[in-house]
């Protein structure tokens, strides 16, 4: 018999139902009002930073026989996540409201629907579940994309995520199917119990790691992704780069390292290859890109590869390498793409690089601020990028093995081409000169909150060590 008590240790996911379910009923009673989506958008974001809150002291909970699952390390993800969703929310105001004003409740429902989603993944002790979970932030995810649905390259990024996203759901179900047809259950903690590297489990774990492979953008499951980033509106994009990624590989950590620790031999390498080829891949990409949404695409596909790193350590502070890495990706990115989103909205929707040449004599302040971000993202220090990036080094170095090391190498090398192709921006915003530069912009109050949110972050995650020793502390 059902024991609906047991819906209370799931509090994070119940609270986030709750704000969905008074945002509905917020936008459809306000849907005639001048004032609707200053008071919806307004209360999203508070209700958005009360979860944030609330998730600070969040402990780990079980229920349903195991059904749900959620660790100390998945509470502490979802509180990363939350925040992130918070500066999407702030940064994407001046775009509903001079473009989609029209789908201004539609956009909110659908981030917290993703979100929902996206916790479920990550709270799930059953492969079914987490596939549950999985389509629950794929398909809003999808509509999103959509949004711009009048013009034509946001219709096209939509059809091949959805196209995409439909292939790489059946691969991970057949891959499912497999490990049920190896171990007889489809619980993490039986199947880690019983699984053994027969030829099943492991074609298994390879088409479970395929399908998820296209939800974090890796070589060579990205085809998608510059696509789908252009033609997304930039707040979307911002949400796909960060969001989405950070909850699928966490989820993917903890999955390798619970369920198929007895396949550790034959997943170490499967990532060695994917993590050479998604940092080498992308980076060369990215140098030739001149449409910056585009770029930062391949930027995030590199980005991955460098998330990935923490998970071949194959330990305690692989998880909290992961997570850290996650939590300054969320600041870096999210800064830049604020900019991105305000040029574009003050500058006739271009995004090209060109749009920024001579951009630090009109708008010195969103300069420096994009600037710092870029800097974290290259992993310059003293910025927090640097520090992430030393840590998901370190996770992966502690495996000890020759292949390990030689993948840090080639990670290594690839952060100082990812070097070059950042500072063509910024020399594009310092040196470039242009006949025509772009006039002053003033960025409206939640933009500029958002920017110091981000800015704060980029600055202040490296060197206040608390940060990262509270993830660490959050253990598996």
């Amino acid at each position: 018999m059902l024991n609906y008590s047991e819906f209370l240790n799931m509090m994070p996911e119940a609270f986030l139902v709750l704000v969905l379910i008074m945002v509905f009923f917020a936008d459809f009673c306000l849907a005639k009002s001048e004032r609707r989506l200053e008071a919806v958008g307004r209360m999203t974001m508070t209700l958005l930073l009360v979860q944030t809150i609330m998730l600070t002291t969040a402990g780990p909970s079980e229920a349903f026989g195991g059904l749900y699952v959620a660790t100390k390390a998945a509470q502490v993800m979802k509180l990363i996540l939350t925040f992130g969703t918070l500066i999407v929310v702030m940064m994407a105001q001046p775009w509903l409201e001079n473009e989609a004003k029209k789908y201004a409740g539609e956009f909110y429902m659908l981030v917290l629907s993703t979100l929902l989603g996206m916790y479920i993944m990550l709270s799930s002790g059953n492969f079914l579940l987490f596939f549950l979970g999985l389509e629950m932030a794929s398909v809003p995810l999808a509509c999103m994309v959509a949004l711009d649905k009048w013009k034509k390259n946001s219709a096209e990024g939509a059809a091949k995520y959805i196209l995409v996203a439909t292939f790489s759901s059946g691969v991970m179900l057949y891959g499912i199917s497999f490990v049920y047809a190896a171990a007889g259950t489809l619980y993490f903690g039986d199947v880690a119990a019983v699984l053994s590297a027969s030829p099943l489990a492991i074609m298994g774990m390879v088409f479970f790691f395929s399908g998820l492979g296209f939800k974090i953008s890796l070589v060579p499951f990205h085809f998608w992704t510059a696509d789908t980033y252009e033609g997304a509106p930039t707040p979307v994009t911002g949400y796909l780069s960060v969001v989405s990624k950070g909850a699928a590989a966490l989820t993917l950590c903890i999955i390798f390292m619970k369920v198929f620790q007895p396949l550790v031999c034959y997943w170490e390498y499967l990532l060695y290859i994917v993590i050479v080829l998604s940092i080498t891949v992308a980076n060369l990409f990215a140098i030739r890109q001149s449409e910056l949404k585009r770029f930062m695409a391949f930027s995030s596909i590199s980005q991955a590869g460098y998330i990935m790193l923490a998970v071949v350590g194959n330990s305690q502070m692989g998880i909290a390498a992961l997570s850290y890495y996650v939590a300054v990706y969320v600041v870096a990115n999210m800064a830049v793409f604020t900019v991105i989103n305000v040029v574009e909205h003050n500058n006739g929707g271009r995004t090209d690089m060109a749009a920024y040449n001579g951009f630090y004599q009109t708008n010195p302040k969103l300069s420096f601020l994009m600037t710092l971000a870029l800097f974290s993202l290259a992993g310059i220090p003293p910025f927090a990028g640097m520090f992430s990036k030393f840590f998901v080094f370190m996770a992966a170095a502690q495996q000890g093995s020759a292949a390990a090391y030689f993948v840090v190498f080639i990670a290594l090398v690839n952060t100082v081409i990812s070097l070059y192709y950042y500072l063509l921006i910024v020399k594009a915003m310092y040196i470039t000169k242009t006949d025509t530069p772009l006039p002053t912009f003033q960025s409206d109050g939640h933009t500029k909150v958002a920017l110091a949110i981000c800015t704060a972050g980029v600055a202040l995650f490296g060197v206040c060590s608390c940060v990262y020793e509270w993830i660490a502390a959050a253990g598996l």
